[in-house]
């Protein structure tokens, strides 16, 4: 089991400074959000690669299908080779139905962002090398060119390519198909219910028949569960002794990872203080 933590709000400085605390005391990743229009979650990311040795850094998340590919993949690329390749890339389809989210587009709905979803996720490992390459999809398309000049960015030093974890609901297919075909899955409980029903909340139980389920999938297509992530995220308290015992199920199901996230405040000054006071009480271990 590895342990992470999501710096809930927080600028670059925020970031270079906390992730070092999260690395004296034991946390094996470091996370930051991906906001719509507002910090960059790249830069901050930049910011604690530079101050830091061994955690790993990512997102939590990026909305792909919000994103241009090959913008990512630059600033992956880039926060990958800064850090000597400890980034790992999160990726969902975005926040839905909020206002907040979608001052700037119309959301194209549901299953046209998970077409980019998938146009994006086929087009990363081509654009993590630094040569040109042909692309043909309904959304996204690339040019075969003699000489890239200026060149692309430099390739991950992760091979054969940055780890990637998806969002997938259960039990939903194809949802969980992207997921269980990439690096590692992002839990989401999505089961079909009636109008107006609440889907209720995802449990240990339900991420172990997940993993099940992403077992014989990726069995199918030859592939096994070495190196694959399954990631469970929750809340702990920095004074909680019994905090693994939070934890402990989760692992049991097939969890890899747990994310430790407080979303309770925003205000910049107080999510430092309590991240501060997080970090410095140790991750959550169950062994």
């Amino acid at each position: 089991m590895k342990y992470g933590f999501v710096m809930a709000y927080g600028d670059a400085r925020d970031a270079a400074e906390l992730a070092v605390i999260a690395e004296q005391h034991g946390w094996d990743g470091f996370f930051v959000w991906e906001s719509i229009w507002g910090i960059d979650a790249w830069v901050m990311l930049g910011a604690a690669a530079m101050t830091t040795e061994r955690i790993r850094l990512g997102t939590m998340l990026t909305p792909l299908p919000r994103r241009k590919p090959w913008d990512v993949a630059g600033q992956v690329s880039t926060v990958d080779n800064l850090s000597n390749g400890r980034v790992i890339l999160s990726v969902g389809l975005g926040v839905t139905g909020e206002d907040r989210f979608w001052l700037f587009e119309q959301d194209p709905g549901r299953k046209v962002r998970a077409e980019l979803m998938d146009e994006s996720l086929e087009m990363l490992p081509y654009l993590w090398r630094d040569e040109p390459f042909e692309f043909s999809g309904k959304h996204y398309t690339s040019r075969k060119v003699p000489e890239l000049n200026p060149p692309a960015p430099p390739p991950p030093v992760q091979r054969p390519r940055v780890p990637t974890w998806v969002a997938g609901g259960w039990p939903r297919p194809k949802s969980m198909r992207r997921a269980a075909l990439q690096d590692g899955w992002l839990p989401n409980y999505a089961p079909i219910v009636a109008p107006g029903e609440p889907p209720g909340e995802l449990t240990p139980e339900h991420l172990a028949e997940g993993v099940a389920w992403i077992r014989r999938e990726r069995a199918a297509h030859g592939l096994t569960m070495d190196g694959y992530d399954v990631v469970a995220e929750g809340t702990t308290g920095a004074d909680d002794a019994r905090a693994a015992d939070t934890v402990r199920p989760w692992a049991e199901a097939g969890a890899t990872w747990w994310i430790d996230a407080d979303w309770s405040s925003l205000d910049q000054a107080v999510a430092r203080e309590a991240a501060e006071r997080r970090l410095r009480a140790g991750p959550p271990r169950v062994d």
